[in-house]
């Protein structure tokens, strides 16, 4: 009897998370999802082109999602879908002071997120752990470099989506450290540098 009910709670247990999972896909709404589909198009327009970037995978990082919601896409391109999502945190010289609005610059010592198509390149060992330096590919983002703009964890980026804006960066895209953990093994596992798309 014991075993029959701890049975059944394993497999409610796992029914229940699959309906959050599924909840949790959903919870993009047809509005970003729109977004999102026009700039996998811009992506895959691009890589299939310059074949040395990763065709299987791309990150997708949308602005117009307060910092509270889930707004960082992982996206599968050959399957055409989301395949997992996590809170980002933007630059605090992005903040207008107005809900909402954001302003974005690619100018060294501005705190601001910068808009455009990154590549992933090297990982490193920085004040906040393991990062991945950003190389800018526009004209709106070429300063990456210059001004170390990274991708990275830290530990005041909530895991779970909240009502209230989160944590601000110095420009970069920061993220909490569990999802950052999931990032890693794509990033590291992949044989080709990764596009990530920060839009707005």
């Amino acid at each position: 009897m014991k075993l029959f009910n701890l049975f059944l709670l394993l497999n409610i247990g796992l029914l229940t998370g699959a309906k959050l999972y599924f909840k949790k896909e959903n919870s993009i709404s047809i509005v970003e999802m729109e977004r999102i589909n026009n700039r996998v198009t811009n992506i895959k327009n691009m890589i299939s082109i310059d074949h040395s970037y990763n065709t299987k995978i791309a990150f997708l990082v949308d602005m117009r999602v307060p910092s509270g919601k889930n707004r960082f896409f992982i996206y599968d391109l050959e399957k055409n879908e989301v395949i997992d999502q996590g809170l980002v945190a933007h630059g605090s010289g992005s903040d207008t002071g107005i809900k909402g609005e954001l302003r974005f610059s690619n100018e060294p010592n501005s705190n601001c997120t910068a808009l455009g198509r990154y590549v992933i390149g090297k990982t490193y060992k920085g004040i906040f752990g393991k990062a991945y330096r950003l190389a800018g590919l526009e004209s709106s983002n070429n300063n990456a470099l210059k001004r170390a703009i990274v991708l990275h964890h830290y530990s005041a980026v909530p895991y779970e989506e909240q009502d209230y804006y989160i944590s601000r960066s110095h420009g970069c895209p920061m993220v909490n450290e569990q999802f950052f953990k999931r990032i890693e093994k794509i990033i590291d596992s992949s044989k080709s540098n990764i596009i990530m798309d920060i839009y707005y």
